[in-house]
């Protein structure tokens, strides 16, 4: 009797294992950017590429790729691309010099805001963020759909920063545009900054003036390297939509209605015009000046969720 209950609950996890395996995931990525822009795929260690590692996508349109449930990686967009005098594909910004549109196994070079995701993970969960720990070139926000288990919250970074990136991280194309903000460990190469050597600790290492520039526009999306409580969403076998360029208060709107429990909000309002105020750049203490003062209109219950968030105790 023992041998037979064995038996059929091997075959019922055998069949499970099985229907996970031909139900994989759909990450629909939708450009509303007013620029033409190409998704690159990175798959993680000891997890195979993707059928497709990069393809071009027209403002206003989508693409939906399927995503087996054991994968993990990045996706990220570039922009700026095309070819250069020998014929090879290249792009401004995010380029995963591959020399073609597809990546196959390249990541973005920095700076490049990326979607990272790890589905099925521990518990059964997906594991999911978007970060600025290399940085940012492109506005992007991750939504689970149909997921259950975790908090399956929408995360991302809603604005454009270029134009109000600080002076010294900024990067920008001949005519003075702006097509990415670099990290401060970009940069400068600092360990305090790169979370490395004798700041290769959660305690040792935290957020710097840099960092929370970043922060304080996105405040969901990684703004340094253990930015992990703030950071990290997860869901259960959802299916996902990666919106470039998502306007802030339409997304805003929209997912006001979802209960979706993160302590931060998506966006915070108050950032959304430093990108038209700074649209030539600016310095560090110009930029977080003009934060400091929007942010003393803010909640201040929000304020004290954020520091309690981001001080030690």
């Amino acid at each position: 009797m023992d041998r037979l209950h064995l038996s059929s609950t091997f075959l019922s996890l055998f069949f499970l294992s099985l229907f996970s395996e031909v139900n994989p995931a759909s990450f629909k990525i939708v450009n509303k950017c007013r620029h033409t822009i190409w998704p690159g795929f990175l798959s993680g260690a000891n997890t195979a590429q993707l059928n497709t590692t990069g393809f071009v996508l027209k403002p206003g349109n989508s693409r939906t790729v399927t995503i087996p449930r054991s994968w993990s990686g990045r996706l990220w967009g570039r922009t700026l691309c095309g070819l250069d005098s020998s014929g090879k594909f290249f792009c401004l910004s995010g380029d995963c010099g591959s020399g073609q549109i597809e990546c196959s196994g390249s990541g973005a070079k920095p700076p490049a805001t990326l979607a990272e995701f790890t589905l099925n993970g521990a518990g059964g969960l997906d594991f999911y963020d978007v970060s600025l720990v290399d940085g940012y070139n492109l506005p992007m926000l991750v939504v689970a759909k149909g997921g259950k288990g975790g908090n399956c919250s929408a995360t991302g970074c809603l604005l454009d920063l270029n134009g109000a990136c600080p002076t010294e991280l900024r990067v920008a194309r001949q005519d003075g545009g702006g097509v990415g903000c670099r990290s401060a460990c970009e940069a400068f190469g600092d360990p305090q900054y790169c979370c490395s050597g004798a700041y290769g600790t959660p305690d040792a290492c935290r957020p710097s003036a840099y960092s929370l520039f970043f922060k304080h526009a996105c405040p969901r999306a990684y703004s340094y390297a253990y930015d992990d409580g703030t950071s990290t969403y997860t869901c259960a076998g959802a299916d996902y939509a990666i919106i470039f360029c998502p306007p802030p208060y339409t997304s805003q709107k929209v997912l006001g209605a979802r209960k979706d429990g993160a302590l931060l909000p998506l966006v915070n309002k108050s950032m959304i015009y430093l990108s038209s105020l700074h649209a030539n750049g600016a310095s560090l203490s110009g930029v977080l000046q003009v934060q400091f003062i929007a942010r003393a209109a803010s909640s201040a219950m929000a304020l004290f969720l954020f520091w309690q968030l981001i001080l030690p105790l």
